[in-house]
């Protein structure tokens, strides 16, 4: 018996060890899963909480273009070039991510968000979001910190976007167009 224990806890500690590193988030949000859907499928509902532009093609391997800095070039804009990876209208979609600009050996590689969407009670959604595909060690611990801290703002973000309307990203903007005309130092 002994043995069958030890061996089921090497079992279970190889089971754990093993265990993809991922980031999870949660709210709740005071709108229909339609609307929430639309948020995050749609270019209106991206602008509304998460960046001041995009590209949206919500379709398998459409478009999934966040701009964070619509002024910058081409690559640096944000969340270039990333993908739809599937779409299960209306409770869940996933997309292919990369790490910030200023972590370039992360942001070479992919990393993948799983967005779930769940009714409550006809009114509200909870909405959970799982990010994997993490490296190690280097920027991908720099790129870990960073969306830990970021994706808790997106979903705060899209919960205020349905209490009190859409981002105004008149301020960003203005302090996007100021950065971009001082002289690089």
């Amino acid at each position: 018996m002994r043995r069958f224990f030890a061996a089921s806890l090497l079992v279970l500690a190889s089971w754990c060890g093993a265990q993809e590193r991922s980031l999870d988030k949660e709210v709740l949000v005071p709108a229909t899963i339609a609307e929430v859907w639309a948020a995050w499928t749609t270019r209106e509902g991206i602008t509304s909480f998460l960046a001041p532009d995009a590209e949206i093609d919500a379709r398998v391997g459409g478009a999934f273009h966040v701009h964070f800095d619509p002024l910058a070039a081409p690559g640096n804009k944000g969340a270039d070039d990333m993908r739809y990876m599937a779409l299960q209208k209306p409770t869940m979609l996933s997309f292919d991510w990369n790490a910030p600009p200023h972590l370039p050996l992360a942001r070479a590689q992919r990393s993948f968000v799983v967005v779930r969407l769940k009714d409550v009670d006809g009114k509200s959604t909870r909405v959970t979001l799982h990010h994997v595909g993490w490296g190690e060690g280097g920027e991908w611990e720099q790129a870990y910190a960073y969306f830990d801290r970021a994706w808790g703002n997106v979903l705060a973000n899209l919960r205020k976007r349905f209490e009190s309307g859409p981002i105004d990203w008149s301020d960003w903007m203005a302090q996007l167009r100021k950065m971009h005309q001082e002289p690089a130092r």
